[in-house]
């Protein structure tokens, strides 16, 4: 436990939704399932979010298994005259970087590998921690999963930058570039990186139990 008392600890609770925090013992509106509803606008409330670990872990395994073809298909395929190019992410970077594009080549290469990987790292260490009631850089913790968050955005950046070579290239007459099966299962494993990322409940970080029903 922290030096600071927590919110149950005080016998609070806050809606998700309208961000009202109460007295977990005031009159509050009771749905047809018998569960205790935010006064102000009727929804659920919980004081963790439901079922946050195995929610977190399906989305994460998922995207990890999704994030395999996402790296071996090829993302996107460029045409000119006479010659046809399929490039899988990592050759991609390897392209720009050898046509003389390094800074691109490490944008890329960073949004599109290291970002993902880093957050799968990162959200495993947060539910290992968690589920095992940690105390271990609590503080430090909570600061990951914000950045986690902070960054999970830009990892759409491979498929930003296939949609706007598509729509560019497709004004000239000579070549021709189109996207291919492997930025759809990247795009799939960003959606599911920022959905698990958005499932885990950061204040289980203090929690410190085992039960997040």
């Amino acid at each position: 436990m922290s030096a600071f008392p927590r919110a149950a600890d005080l016998g609070l609770i806050g809606c998700h939704v309208c961000k009202l925090v109460i007295s977990a013992d005031t009159p509050a509106r009771v749905d047809v399932a018998d569960e205790l509803a935010c006064p102000r606008c009727g929804s659920v409330l919980h004081r963790r979010k439901p079922y946050s670990y195995m929610r977190t872990w399906a989305l994460m395994i998922a995207a990890f298994l999704l994030y395999i073809p996402a790296n071996v298909l090829p993302i996107m395929r460029t045409a000119s005259l006479n010659d046809i190019d399929d490039n899988t992410i990592i050759s991609g970077v390897v392209e720009l970087w050898v046509k003389g594009s390094p800074d691109l080549a490490i944008i890329v290469f960073t949004a599109s590998i290291v970002v993902p990987v880093l957050k799968f790292l990162s959200l495993g260490t947060l539910l290992l921690s968690s589920q095992r009631g940690s105390g271990w850089a609590r503080p430090q913790r909570a600061k990951l999963y914000r950045l986690v968050e902070f960054i999970g955005y830009w990892s759409m950046l491979d498929v930003f930058v296939v949609a706007l070579l598509t729509a560019l290239v497709r004004f000239g007459l000579l070549s021709l570039v189109e996207p291919l099966p492997g930025v759809i299962f990247f795009g799939l494993t960003v959606v599911l990186t920022m959905l698990a990322s958005m499932s885990f409940d950061p204040r289980l970080i203090w929690d410190g139990r085992d039960s997040d029903d």
